[in-house]
């Protein structure tokens, strides 16, 4: 793991929305996937961004983006971002924004309570990792 990232993590002591431990899975199933590189870049006060690539692919620079949103961090919240054609949203809790991830349409999540998306969202990110090796 990135030493800045693996700096933030520690020092994320404050989880009034208890969100680590479900960043903490994302950054290790990332980690874990074959192929898949990860970029970090933290922005305190503003955002810590998390940007997983997979080697297969020729066109996009990634196709996740996970933001630790740090404007209280006391109560950070998620804002994870796929491109719309690498991710479904069966359960419809996702937000379609035209243009919104580098240019191309995506299907974003903001998640403020982990219990309702843990499974969910790692789910999609596994979809997203496979879509992308393909693309």
């Amino acid at each position: 793991m990135d030493k800045e990232l693996a700096a933030f993590i520690d020092q994320w002591t404050e989880d009034e929305n208890k969100l680590k431990p479900l960043f903490q899975k994302v950054c290790a199933l990332l980690a874990s996937m074959k192929g898949v590189s990860l970029e970090y870049k933290g922005r305190p006060g503003i955002s810590h961004s998390l940007r997983a690539r997979h080697a297969a692919q020729s066109i996009r620079p990634l196709f996740v983006l996970v933001d630790v949103i740090d404007d209280d961090p006391a109560a950070r919240w998620l804002s994870v971002c796929f491109y719309a054609d690498l991710v479904t949203d069966p359960d419809g809790l996702g937000d379609v924004v035209p243009a919104g991830l580098l240019g191309e349409d995506a299907c974003c999540f903001d998640i403020d309570a982990p219990e309702t998306m843990d499974d969910f969202l790692l789910e999609r990110l596994q979809e997203a990792a496979r879509n992308a090796a393909q693309s």
